[in-house]
């Protein structure tokens, strides 16, 4: 099997019995794509309420516990909200990997740092199951098309028995090297995303105060070589001041705090990193938490 799958919408080899354990914006309806898939799917969210309703409109079952959800399953997933959240449905009071069994996989979508995955990788070995760290892009629209990029870390036998299902959610997916390696893959995404939306605004602000028709600009230059997924689905939204929908601050800062750290670690360097961070922290003190990343341009236009 290829280290790469660039196909969507094709079932996995076989019906898996899997978990999938939070049910986010992004989490949800990746439970969706496997449920459709034809595996056999339990869910696990924080509130239960939440996992009931998942459960009456798409089917499968809704677990008490991450430990209940674990138990028989093949493959348990997860995609919670950071490092502190992995660690409670993991290792916590009726944690997963209580509950999951010799042999099966854990594979963790959740944007966390490269410390806790390894931490939680030497632990599912002394237990006697694999674990994959597989940080997604694509944002909420590509968990609700089915189209997320997923960049994973782990053993290549593991990632082999993943590989098929995490396709039913996923246009790409690879193995980029041991358990880590996922996450730090994830840290350049945020990286390269934080430099272009601040280049973007500034672009966006730029125009806008030489009175140039701007959709008619982004339109002419999206064609060249200042093209980005960024410019393609955000200019237009910049330009008129309009950010309640996509990838909320707080959860950019979150990552980007993620990067830096790493950076401390590993001796890098990320000046434009650290201060587009904090450009983000005045646009929290605008009360824009919420917003969507692209409202860097607020800061500008204030």
């Amino acid at each position: 099997m290829s280290q790469e799958t660039l196909t969507h919408g094709v079932a996995a080899a076989y019906p898996a019995k899997v978990a999938f354990l939070g049910l986010g914006v992004m989490g949800a309806p990746m439970a969706r794509h496997l449920q459709a898939a034809g595996h056999d799917v339990v869910v696990y969210n924080r509130t239960l309420a939440k996992a009931e309703a998942w459960v009456a409109v798409n089917g499968g079952r809704a677990a008490h516990t991450p430990f209940e959800a674990a138990q028989g399953r093949d493959i348990v997933f997860s995609c919670v909200g950071n490092d502190d959240d992995l660690r409670a449905i993991t290792i916590g009071e009726q944690g997963a990997f209580a509950g999951i069994a010799a042999g099966a996989l854990f594979v963790d979508h959740t944007t966390a740092s490269a410390e806790v995955v390894r931490e939680l990788a030497i632990i599912a070995a002394q237990r006697g199951f694999g674990f994959i760290d597989a940080p997604v892009s694509g944002g909420q629209a590509g968990a609700e098309n089915g189209v997320l990029t997923v960049m994973c870390g782990g053993e290549a036998a593991d990632f082999a028995r993943a590989e098929p299902v995490i396709a039913a959610f996923a246009r790409a997916v690879r193995l980029l090297g041991p358990v880590g390696s996922g996450q730090l893959a994830k840290m350049m995404n945020q990286i390269c995303i934080a430099g272009v939306v601040q280049g973007l605004a500034e672009a966006v602000h730029f125009g806008k105060r030489a009175g140039l028709d701007i959709d008619a600009v982004i339109d002419t230059i999206s064609k060249g070589a200042a093209q980005s997924w960024q410019m393609e689905n955000r200019a237009s939204t910049m330009a008129q001041g309009a950010f309640d929908f996509g990838f909320a601050v707080d959860w950019m800062r979150k990552d980007l705090g993620i990067c830096l750290a790493e950076a401390r670690r590993n001796g890098s360097h990320l000046p434009l990193t650290a201060l587009v961070d904090q450009f983000y922290s005045e646009v929290q003190g605008m009360g824009g938490n919420r917003w969507d990343t692209s409202s860097l341009i607020a800061r500008l236009e204030r």
